[in-house]
């Protein structure tokens, strides 16, 4: 098993550039393919992006592609996701998740954080 939580969220600028955080607890998070979903207001969670258990694949739903970077530590246990050039419509809840394989969709994860609010700002 491993437990998940995320940092770092907050209220930025349009245009501006954010960090996100997930720390993993467990012995075997290095096994895991990692992902970030949102949920935007009244809106269902959808998938932002992925990365295998090595960190050297990593795939970006249209929406953010070319705006942010995943990444991950291994030997840190750590989940990153780098946005930039932020819009309102990137606020949401972002949620960490894992998985055995790579996946693209919600029910096909087996393990997520608590979530963290990221507000662009007008």
């Amino acid at each position: 098993q491993v437990q998940l939580v995320e940092s770092g969220g907050g209220l930025v600028q349009a245009g501006g550039s954010l960090r996100l955080s997930c720390a993993a607890s467990g012995r075997t998070f290095s096994s895991y393919a990692m992902g970030w979903f949102r949920q935007g207001p009244g809106k269902e969670r959808q998938f932002v992006s992925a990365v295998d258990w090595t960190g050297s694949s990593t795939y970006y739903a249209d929406s953010v592609k070319g705006r942010i970077t995943i990444s991950r530590d291994n030997a840190k246990k750590a989940l990153y996701v780098q946005m930039n050039s932020l819009k309102p419509e990137d606020t949401a809840v972002y949620y960490c998740a894992a998985t055995a394989r790579v996946r693209f969709r919600v029910t096909e994860y087996d393990y997520w954080g608590q979530g963290n609010q990221v507000t662009g700002s007008p």
